[in-house]
């Protein structure tokens, strides 16, 4: 009998645990093969054990990173190196996102793990002269913390990671995306390899389901039930589709991960295959995320020339193939059936969900539908166990989640945390709290159908039944800070304005009531509304929430409604006094100069451009107000904090 290399007994049909790094020269070792040796070969590309001499430069080459700079830095360090010589001693490789998007981009000396933040194409030749020659760090390129003052070497010492806990990201930002061997070697297509050759297709779905693993694309349902009732309906053909299709505004965690751990994707969509017995798989993702696709593209290829995807995988009888399908943009094809419709070459609108889509859905066959997120986990669930993953988060929200974490936050980029921890720990402990030492005022969860929860909601704990009892919801783990300078009025406005732009249009709930409640918004930012305005949008926003057809129309209230229960001294403000107390809406802010604090520098004179401000060379200037066209440019200008925004 031949066997799955020469230091075991397995055979091809029952190989070892390993028997995918076999894959990786033909479909057995060579005779002098050893699997542990590969994988150790594999683990060395990506790992530096200090004490070594070698030395290794990791850039990050996610979307953001890359576009502020960082794909330039990756030529840029391999030319230096070269140019001083130690180019023999020093590696320069590249990865995906880090998440820590403010400080971009960073680089990663291995293997002290020293992390320089902001670097540019003028910092390469300092960082190989003092840190690659001499080891000494470049401490200008360092993070300092605002807190404490503390400048933090590595990676581990900063306090957005330092807090974070990480099981989908656990390799973003250290692996290279465009190589499998480097997936390989952290334990990927381990979870697949035990599956099939030690697991049941009915196991692995036990294993999910005790998990509690719950969909990350915002709804939250249990992962294990919709996989099995796909599994449960008589048919010959059943899909398994990854949704990647992220649209909420400021939102780039799927984004993310498939730009920094593709593979993880795949293998979840593999082991879902192997589950509910599917033999083909699509990934609807955006036509907006060029680079995340390229990397799919790779990844998928690599897969294939691996025996990782395709016919017969690892001798298992396993047949799998995944499609791309690049969407075009609509926010409403994040909808399930609108997503389905679309690949089907249909116009992306939702129907009906009876039958559920696991009965009847793509092209009429059963099918299972989550996003990226939700497909990363199951890898590390089969790997590790579903008692692991179920000691993380909440009873009844179990796991981390991936928040992307932006607007008026010290640092911004993505966090992943366990289900469970407040508002308060993710903003202030991770987020390192509110920009310029202004005062919190509210965080929109959820997204642009999410909800806005006020400074006394900081303590609430992350879980899907918090957040749906606040008013907001999970979503898909958009998470927008915002600070005393916005207005609440016009933050609802802002996010009614989007969801009502991705009306699909198809019922009248949603298209008509939408536009309807937005109209209201801006007559109050305007300061033409009145006090029946107020009882009139909860009217409407509860018709809504109640009769659209879709999740896209029952959701698009949430901003509204939140902000008039959380923040309804802003509304009558803005109908009553014909006032925006944060200055933010246009037709109603006013600008003052105060006298004691105006030294007559002339700064706000020069700026405004309807020559509304007057006043002598070092005396204090005024506004007139009836030439003032609100355009702001004064308070901007102005270093001595003498203009005033009412």
């Amino acid at each position: 009998m031949d066997k799955c290399c020469s230091q075991c007994e397995h055979s091809p049909a029952h190989p070892c645990r390993d028997y995918v790094l076999c894959r990786s020269e033909g479909p057995f070792c060579h005779d002098d093969g050893r699997c542990k040796e590969k994988r150790q070969e594999f683990l060395s590309r990506i790992v530096i054990h200090p004490g070594t001499a070698r030395k290794k430069v990791i850039v990050c080459a996610g979307l953001n990173c890359g576009s502020g700079g960082g794909f330039g830095l990756i030529d840029l360090f391999r030319r230096e190196l070269l140019k001083q010589g130690v180019d023999d001693t020093v590696e320069v490789a590249f990865s995906g996102c880090r998440g820590f998007c403010e400080q971009g981009p960073n680089v990663i000396i291995e293997p002290d793990r020293t992390f320089y933040r902001r670097v540019k194409a003028e910092d390469v030749a300092e960082i190989v002269a003092l840190h690659l020659k001499g080891n000494q760090v470049v401490e200008r390129l360092l993070y300092k913390d605002p807190k404490s003052g503390v400048l933090c070497r590595t990676y581990d010492e900063i306090p957005f990671y330092r807090h974070q806990m990480k099981v989908v990201l656990e390799h973003c930002g250290f692996i290279n995306p465009e190589d499998i061997a480097e997936y390989i070697a952290v334990g990927g297509y381990r979870a697949l390899t035990k599956a099939l050759t030690q697991m049941t297709p009915e196991e692995v779905l036990a294993e999910v389901k005790k998990s509690g693993l719950r969909g990350r694309g915002g709804a939250g349902f249990p992962t294990g039930k919709k996989w099995e009732a796909a599994r449960r309906v008589p048919s010959s053909k059943r899909y398994v589709i990854c949704n990647a299709d992220e649209g909420d505004p400021g939102a780039f965690m799927d984004r993310a991960v498939l730009e920094g751990n593709p593979h993880s994707v795949l293998e979840g969509m593999l082991l879902c295959a192997y589950a509910v017995g599917s033999d083909e798989g699509y990934i609807y993702v955006r036509a907006e995320y060029p680079l995340a696709v390229r990397r799919l593209r790779i990844a998928i290829a690599q897969a294939e020339r691996y025996g990782l995807l395709g016919e017969n995988i690892l001798n298992s009888g396993l047949n799998f193939r995944i499609h791309i399908n690049e969407g075009a943009g609509a926010f409403v094809c994040g909808e399930s059936t609108a997503l389905m419709a679309s690949i089907e070459g249909n116009r992306g609108i939702p129907r009906i969900k009876v039958p559920r889509s696991t009965e009847k859905g793509l092209f009429g066959k059963p099918t299972v539908l989550n996003n990226v997120e939700t497909f990363a986990n199951v890898p590390q669930i089969i790997l590790r166990g579903s008692d692991w993953f179920a000691s993380i988060g909440t009873a009844r929200s179990k796991g981390t989640k991936i928040f992307a974490l932006t607007g008026k936050v010290q640092n911004s980029g993505l966090v992943e945390v366990p289900m469970g921890i407040t508002l308060r720990e993710l903003i202030f402990d991770i987020g390192g709290g509110i920009k310029g030492g202004k005062k919190f005022k509210a965080v929109q969860v959820g997204g642009p159908s999410g909800g806005s929860l006020p400074e006394d909601m900081l303590d609430l704990p992350i879980d899907y039944e918090s957040l749906t009892g606040a008013g907001a919801m999970m979503g898909s783990g958009s998470m927008v800070v915002m600070d005393e300078d916005n207005c609440m009025v016009n933050m609802a406005k802002f996010f009614l304005n989007f969801t009502e732009r991705e009306s699909c249009g198809k019922c009248t709930p949603c298209r008509e009531g939408t536009t309807r409640m937005l109209e209201i918004l801006e007559k109050i930012t305007l300061g033409e509304g009145n006090l029946s305005d107020i009882p009139l949008l909860e009217y409407l926003g509860g018709v809504v929430k109640a009769t659209s057809f879709c999740g896209l129309g029952t959701s698009a209230p949430n901003p509204v409604l939140t902000t008039l229960s959380y923040f309804r001294n802003e509304y009558l403000k803005h109908i009553r006094d014909k006032h925006c107390p944060a200055g933010e809406c246009v037709a109603l802010r006013r600008f003052t100069i105060i006298t004691e604090k105006c030294n007559g520098c002339g700064a706000c004179r020069y700026a405004c451009p309807a020559h509304a401000i007057s006043g002598e060379k070092k005396k204090p200037h005024v506004i007139d107000e009836d030439l003032c066209i609100k355009c702001g440019r004064c308070y901007e200008v102005c270093k001595f904090n003498a203009v005033r925004r009412h």
